[in-house]
């Protein structure tokens, strides 16, 4: 993988001094080679493992000054594209330490885990492909409320929006915005989780003056209709417009005593689902801010599953959303547009899993955050080699991998380099997916685990071909 074009999108951050954005090219070419070892193992040279602990810590480098480059990067891939999603969701970042706690975590849903929370916005085209971020925010609690259910709602009640952790996804709306102006000719879609059904963000996104900005929510609470229904009662009385399959994740629960079916475990499954459609006036909560309108029009599509397995909750997707739902196909992609959230699930993995971001041993909670800016980018590159590896799979290899990297990783596997040109990228992202344990079946891709441990393997291979392989300098292969 041609690291520089990397680097170049962590190096050209806001931060004000020509020295951070070099030690911040310098740590992107290295990290990106190794994402799962340690900084120290990395990056290998003193200096360099001093500079990376001062960068991290230095007053002058915030999460934002990271990705700022990296952000104008993505609109630049954004703007070739008609139609893309942001994908905003929420993760936590677990720091819990056995001994001395990371100064700064605050809470997470007990006193006794500590860390942070990760809300990023991730664009993807229709396909799948991670563009890049177009915004991410980062933050802790300060403590957990022990006030009792009536009391934390009545507080939830009076508090504004805008000072809730809910607040983050009108935050989102607002990222996606701005990549939408940048790349007027594109439409963008902000793309959430039952989480963020929330009215607020209804009126923010209808009353955004982007024309070429759409909402696409999955519902996750009962609301009424200016029909004085609620509003998946009246979905229903639509007729059926078509079916649709979909293929259903697994999940494992969070816990044991999961109660809701968003949260039970699931095995993977193919669904098949009835379609209907509705164009309905919410009305605006009792407890609304009064300075929200009293009524918002939606277009609504349900997708439920008639016939799930036997002890298996039926799949049941309520879909609000901003875009034109007239024809049977605009609904389609409008359903086939929510699969692609699940994209960010992958992503999350690959960042904690692959990068191992809440491994990294940090003392304070600001160079954590620091770090994650910075290994989010990272991990975005994996999960993006990986997905257009399958989407373009004709396309030069070199347009991702140096010569050095997909010969090294040919000649071990006993494969035959061509004289002339180069393989496609889907065959070198298979063939280094391989060193990390990939089977290569016909009828399988290469996931983002396998092609992160092969990456490292395939860097090792890439700087022993330049130092001892054909065309080496200074080496004599007699």
């Amino acid at each position: 993988m041609k690291v520089v074009e990397l680097a170049e999108e962590l190096s050209g951050g806001e931060f004000g001094d020509a020295r951070l954005n070099r030690r911040a090219r310098v740590m992107a070419e290295a990290l990106a080679q190794y994402p799962n070892m340690s900084i120290p193992a990395a990056l290998k040279s003193k200096a360099d493992i001093e500079g990376a602990y001062r960068f991290f810590n230095n007053d002058s480098v915030k999460p934002d000054c990271i990705i700022a480059s990296h952000i104008e990067a993505t609109y630049q891939r954004i703007d070739s594209l008609d139609f893309i999603l942001c994908v905003q969701d929420t993760t936590e970042i677990d720091l819990t330490r056995p001994k001395q706690q990371v100064d700064g975590a605050g809470p997470m849903d007990c006193e006794s885990r500590r860390g942070a929370f990760f809300h990023p916005m991730i664009a993807f085209d229709a396909a799948g492909v991670p563009l890049g971020f177009v915004g991410q925010k980062s933050w802790t609690r300060e403590e957990i409320s022990r006030a009792s259910k009536a009391e934390k709602a009545e507080r939830r009640r009076k508090t504004p929006i805008e000072e809730k952790e809910s607040y983050r996804w009108i935050e989102g709306l607002r990222w996606a915005e701005k990549a939408a102006a940048a790349c007027p000719e594109t439409t963008t879609v902000c793309v959430g989780d039952s989480e963020s059904d929330i009215y607020d963000l209804f009126a923010a996104a209808t009353a955004s003056e982007q024309p070429n900005l759409h909402l696409l929510v999955r519902a996750g609470q009962n609301r009424n209709t200016t029909e004085g229904q609620d509003w998946v009662d009246q979905v229903r009385l639509a007729a059926k417009i078509g079916d649709q399959t979909v293929a259903v994740r697994a999940r494992i629960a969070k816990t044991g005593t999961a109660k809701s079916a968003r949260s039970r475990s699931r095995e993977a499954r193919t669904a098949e689902l009835e379609i209907r459609k509705a164009t309905i006036e919410l009305r605006r909560p009792v407890h609304g801010d009064r300075k929200l309108p009293s009524s918002i029009t939606v277009n609504v599509v349900l997708c439920e599953e008639t016939s799930p397995p036997e002890d298996a909750d039926p799949i049941s997707w309520m879909l609000v959303t901003t875009l034109a739902i007239d024809t049977i196909q605009q609904v389609q992609r409008i359903i086939s547009s929510y699969c692609v959230r699940w994209q960010i699930e992958v992503y999350f993995r690959t960042l904690k899993s692959g990068c191992k971001i809440e491994r990294r041993r940090f003392e304070a909670i600001d160079r954590v955050l620091n770090a994650l800016a910075f290994f989010s980018v990272i991990a975005w590159r994996v999960m993006y080699v990986c997905h257009l590896g399958r989407e373009c799979p004709e396309m030069d290899c070199e347009v991702m991998f140096e010569p050095s990297e997909w010969k090294s990783v040919y000649s071990v596997l006993g494969e035959e380099i061509p004289h002339d040109g180069c393989p496609s990228l889907n065959e070198v992202v298979r063939a280094v997916a391989r060193l990390g344990g990939f089977m290569n079946r016909a009828t399988d891709e290469p996931g983002t685990q396998t092609l992160w441990i092969g990456l490292q393997r395939s860097y090792d291979l890439s700087n022993a071909w330049n130092t001892f392989g054909p065309g080496a300098k200074n080496f004599s292969h007699d």
